[in-house]
């Protein structure tokens, strides 16, 4: 995991890309409704800490973070479905 910076738009839209729903994110990652809920509101910013625990279970379901910038100079930030690797025999 080395992405840190999460957006509440990229945390909805993640949880879209997998079919969750907040109470499903939540036992995910050991946090409350409220959290996540307040997060994804705008209404708080969680710790660092909180954050990365966001990522780090989102990732494990297979979603891939891309930072502002990443792809071309004037992209924005955004989430994707990582790639599965194909199988070897």
């Amino acid at each position: 995991m080395h992405y840190v910076t999460l957006s509440p738009e990229q945390c909805r839209a993640a949880r879209g890309l997998r079919g969750l729903t907040i109470e499903q994110l939540a036992e995910a990652t050991k946090l409350t409704r409220k959290t996540l809920s307040d997060f994804e509101n705008g209404k708080t910013t969680p710790q660092p800490r909180t954050l990365r625990d966001i990522v780090a279970a989102l990732e494990q379901l297979g979603v891939e973070f891309i930072a502002e910038g990443e792809l071309s100079p004037d992209g924005g930030a955004g989430v994707r479905l990582r790639k599965e690797k194909p199988q070897t025999a």
